[in-house]
């Protein structure tokens, strides 16, 4: 990639661009981009000296790409939509346009490559095996597709070529096909982005595809949960690990003795590479602990001992917007995260219910994508259920058209908990500001929802005084 001076994004402000637009401005390159929204990660960039414009015009594209075709790499999001003006310019002028996907298969090309997959849990695993690593002093890259507590950034840069680099390996439009790697994780194969696949089998298929790549003697650690012909597509010579939450579920990397006391999880980690007992873990949640299971093995595989690799579990703080605690006081708490599949709003809340026995819940969700909603509508329904109340707000569209009759109304109308409406974000903030009737509130999605937690804190910060 040294051969483009400038890199210009398109939809820079995404979790995973923004990662790859750091990379290449730390490495020299002169980086901007232009995204359709400003957020508190692009005024981040730009104080980092990276350029991002917001209107989508040819003349705000920098002078320098416009002027310099053969030494720009635009990197293209699934995101932008194929009425982009600046997009339709950039191929009629004939710019080397490649996806996000295609760039982080060639940044990782020949090196030692640990690969996060997964319908749900991959960016909190990503996260965990860079933070094991990182934490014991090892020398590890990573490109991570959330903020990292720990790192306080989606980008962990390595020092040297021979550093083994952490990515996460997103199946949407197939992306990890691009991917290689020497250690792979799969931590769910549930049913999702059928827009893209059309049917769960189609999904399946390219789990198989990317466990097929797995260089010669490397490693897959598997949720035992996973369909079973994914790991049958592991090559030859491939060490295989199933992982899961206990031993009756017949896994060979499993956690013994889980307890929770306060926040925190308690469990004894055992492994075809040894046991390590009295771990502890303070981000909550037994898909946490599931989550852990997987990264502390390949901290294992990389010879992290065990008094280490026990500082580092301890040391973990999580991923902004994973099981996020905004607000908490001794009566009262307001969580965040970004779960917006049914499987992970339902281990999210049975974490929540766990963690607060009796506590009155209300949980405000934000669907994400229309397809998606479309497909997991009775799912959302069935897993929102576990709470008292539930507020939604109208479904957030990200790359897609609206779909007829596809709206919130079809998640609202199979809900059963005692208390649900529809609400704009406005009404949201007032009813956090006049109604006294939950405990804990939990504000639930992968859309634009984030923007209302700061504005919740300072309301209930100042109430629950």
């Amino acid at each position: 990639m040294n051969q483009f001076p400038y890199v210009f994004f398109l939809g820079i402000g995404g979790i995973g661009m923004s990662a790859l637009a750091r990379w290449f401005q730390a490495n020299g390159h002169q980086v901007s981009g232009y995204d359709k929204t400003e957020t508190p990660l692009t005024q981040v960039l730009v104080t980092e000296g990276i350029a991002v414009h917001y209107a989508d015009a040819v003349e705000n594209i920098p002078a320098e790409v416009r002027q310099n075709r053969d030494q720009t790499l635009v990197v293209l999001t699934p995101a932008i939509p194929a009425e982009s003006v600046e997009w339709a310019w950039l191929r009629a002028e004939g710019y080397d346009i490649r996806k996000r996907s295609q760039v982080l298969g060639v940044l990782t090309q020949g090196r030692y490559t640990i690969a996060v997959a997964g319908t749900h849990g991959k960016t909190t695993t990503s996260s965990m095996v860079a933070h094991l690593l990182h934490h014991a002093g090892l020398d590890a890259g990573a490109f991570l597709g959330g903020i990292a507590v720990n790192l306080g950034s989606n980008l962990l840069l390595p020092t040297s070529p021979e550093a083994p680099i952490v990515v996460e390996a997103d199946e949407y439009d197939r992306s990890f096909l691009t991917l290689f790697p020497d250690v792979a994780i799969v931590t769910s194969t549930d049913a999702d982005h059928l827009d893209i696949y059309g049917d769960q089998k189609s999904l399946i298929e390219s789990f198989r595809q990317f466990v097929g790549q797995i260089k010669p003697g490397g490693t897959l650690l598997i949720n035992h949960t996973a369909d079973a012909s994914v790991a049958a597509a592991a090559p030859a010579g491939t060490t295989v690990i199933r992982y899961g939450l206990s031993a009756e579920q017949g896994p060979e990397l499993y956690a013994h003795d889980i307890s929770a006391e306060g926040h925190q999880f308690h469990f004894d980690l055992r492994s075809p590479n040894g046991t390590v007992a009295n771990l502890e873990l303070a981000v909550p949640g037994y898909h946490n602990v599931e989550n852990m299971l997987a990264a502390a093995a390949v901290a294992q595989i990389h010879d992290i001992n065990s008094e280490k690799l026990r500082a580092a579990v301890a040391a973990y703080r999580g991923v902004k917007r994973r099981f996020e605690f905004v607000v908490t006081t001794g009566k009262n708490v307001y969580l965040d995260d970004y779960a917006h599949h049914p499987r992970e709003i339902e281990a999210f809340l049975l974490s929540v219910r766990a963690l607060y026995p009796g506590k009155r819940l209300r949980v405000i969700f934000q669907p994400h994508l229309f397809t998606r909603t479309r497909d997991f509508a009775a799912g959302f329904s069935k897993s929102l259920s576990i709470a008292d109340e539930v507020f939604l707000l109208d479904i957030y569209p990200a790359r897609e058209k609206p779909l007829p009759g596809i709206t919130s109304e079809i998640i609202l109308a199979n809900l059963t908990a005692p208390t649900k409406a529809i609400l704009t974000k406005e009404q949201v903030l007032a009813a956090a500001q006049i109604d006294e009737t939950f405990d804990v509130l939990a504000t639930v999605g992968a859309g634009d929802i984030d923007t209302l937690v700061p504005q919740l804190k300072l309301i209930l910060t100042e109430r629950w005084k």
